[in-house]
């Protein structure tokens, strides 16, 4: 209880941006990370199977992670990944078209998808009685979705998807900067370089073959991790798992994409125009590292440093202090990356404050850091919500599946959550001043964002900059009478 207690306390400061008393923080360093139960195992057509009971509710999760994203498109036929996100709920073989969703919520469950760079997953939540249902779904759809995939569905689901793009991207004021960015960072064959949605071009041009061939290749048992948690008896588990994805061939042998290392030379400052936009913004990034490499953790140390609450140094003096901003926000990549990454600080200005004033602000603040390295209580605030992520993230089923199914996908240990707590509880102020020092360089994108025409607003107008405002896109041509 007594962990409990200081847990909700600490999840409250640093909601609020309060320090903890420094005796609380001298009972952190004796905080124990929890390691759940994992039985892992792999069945004979390559599937890995990790399995963790939970008795605490009546509730279990099953969550599929294939490791494939946007990282294994090839350029000119980019956006596949998440449009088999799509094409996965719309039927296979023994399912009709409509009917996954429905025997799931039917059930008194939920389930969804996402797809990133590097991996592709699908999950479900249900009473734990309900457990078979979700391994009947899960397994048809990776065993048997091509007899049931058409050039109607596919057709549908790619207007699906581009009109997603159109309401997340192309229609949403600066929704293009993270592609922007991506393509300005690396080089085009640089499978970081292009964006998870796809282009509406490389959209366009799908074939149901290509389509079919990059299901082929990656959605088997041999590039798929299951994982299954919650209220659950390991053995009769097995039993189903065996049943319903052991006649699921193998699939071909995987090799991984080389993705090498990326760094610019000098600074790249770039103006986006947008005329949805009723305010300008200022971005910065640096290429970095990705989740595997052993800075990420004082990176993403950095980016708590800047902006965690109210009382980090960038939040501090640009929204509180100066009142400059009305929104920053610094982050080493935002969301898993498994080889490459991305340093970002994003400011939104308040009315009548420069883009350039912003900007040399943040760069004294980060000068700060290397010159004058955080001091013990700012790299402990850190740490204090490390520690806290690694305890609630595991609170739920879902949870639980997540951090495993990450962990063996990227790294062959379900239980890395761990180690990568560890590795952020020993973070120190130097090591926050040296990766700022190695990656925060002058080699780095500056991204000016502002209204249309509004050119006069960007930051430091009097440097050479390049104008990378996609043309609109054209409207559909009109039938004729």
């Amino acid at each position: 209880m007594r962990h409990t207690r200081w847990l909700l306390r600490a999840w409250i400061a640093l909601s609020l941006g309060v320090a903890l008393p420094a005796a609380n923080l001298t009972a952190q360093a004796q905080f124990t990370i929890p390691k759940l139960p994992v039985e892992r195992y792999v069945m004979p057509n390559g599937l890995t199977v990790i399995l963790s009971p939970d008795h605490s509710a009546h509730v279990t999760a099953v969550d599929i992670w294939y490791h494939v994203g946007s990282k294994n498109e090839l350029p000119g036929r980019t956006g596949f990944a998440h449009l088999f996100e799509h094409v996965m709920f719309q039927g296979s073989q023994h399912i009709p078209y409509g009917v996954h969703f429905k025997t799931v919520e039917n059930a008194g469950g939920n389930l969804n998808g996402s797809t990133w760079n590097d991996r592709t997953n699908y999950f479900e939540t249900l009473p734990s009685n309900e457990l078979a249902t979700a391994l009947w779904l899960e397994s048809d759809r990776m065993g048997y979705l091509l007899p049931a995939l058409d050039q109607a569905k596919l057709d549908a689901q790619r207007e699906v998807v581009k009109n997603e793009r159109r309401e997340r991207v192309d229609n949403v004021p600066f929704g293009s900067e993270d592609e922007v960015i991506g393509a300005a960072m690396y080089p085009p064959s640089n499978p970081y370089s292009w964006p998870v949605i796809g282009s509406m071009k490389d959209l366009s041009a799908a074939s149901l073959g290509d389509v079919r061939a990059f299901f082929q290749r990656y959605y088997a048992p041999t590039n798929a991790t299951l994982v299954i948690t919650g209220d659950i008896d390991p053995a009769a588990t097995k039993k189903m798992v065996e049943e319903y994805f052991g006649p699921i061939p193998r699939g071909p042998e995987i090799t991984r994409p080389v993705v090498a290392k990326v760094s610019l030379p000098a600074e790249k400052r770039l103006v986006l125009e947008d005329p949805r936009a009723k305010v300008p913004q200022i971005t910065i990034s640096w290429p970095t590292v990705g989740d595997v490499d052993a800075d990420n953790a004082p990176l993403t140390a950095v980016g708590r440093i800047l902006t965690q609450d109210r009382t980090s140094r960038l939040t501090k003096l640009l929204v509180y202090d100066r009142q400059l901003a009305s929104r920053v926000s610094a982050a080493q990549n935002d969301e898993d990356s498994e080889n490459a990454g991305r340093f970002t600080i994003s400011v939104t200005p308040r009315p009548n404050t420069s883009l350039t004033e912003i900007e040399n602000l943040v760069d004294s603040t980060l000068a700060s850091l290397v010159s004058s390295p955080p001091d013990a209580k700012e790299v402990d605030r850190f740490k204090n919500f490390e520690r806290v992520s690694a305890v609630v993230g595991i609170q739920s089923a879902l949870g639980k599946a997540e951090v495993l199914a990450e962990g063996q996908t990227f790294f062959n240990d379900p239980l890395h959550y761990v180690k990568e707590t560890e590795e952020a509880l020993a973070v120190t102020p130097a090591d926050v001043a040296r990766v700022i020092k190695e990656y925060l360089t002058p080699g780095r994108i500056v991204l000016s964002m502002v209204p249309t025409g509004k050119l006069d607003e960007i930051s430091k107008p009097s440097l050479p900059y390049t104008n990378v405002t996609p043309a609109p896109e054209a409207a559909p041509a009109k039938a004729g009478n």
